[in-house]
């Protein structure tokens, strides 16, 4: 089972987690800032404590680069993955 999430990320955000949906993607805030795939890599640890997966089961598909990303989740279905999160499917 395999679900694909859109994903917006806040960087350099005071608090780190998941903050509801913007514009049909689940928002993430960052603490970290974006240089050197630092948020990318603090964006997998937020995802995968908040989905109960391991690091290996996420994968940024597209979008390393932009505050818009495609988050591939192994091992979930979407409507499971949302519910984790606590947005609505």
């Amino acid at each position: 089972m395999t679900c694909e999430l859109a994903v917006r990320v806040i960087p350099r955000a005071s608090k780190a987690g998941v903050a509801g949906t913007r514009d049909h993607a689940v928002l993430v805030r960052l603490g970290a800032a974006p240089v050197e795939g630092a948020a990318n890599a603090e964006l997998i640890d937020t995802l995968s404590r908040a989905l109960g997966v391991p690091r290996r089961a996420l994968t940024i598909t597209a979008g390393a680069s932009s505050r818009n990303k495609r988050v591939r989740v192994e091992g979930l279905s979407h409507e499971a993955a949302l519910r984790k999160l606590g947005v609505a499917p």
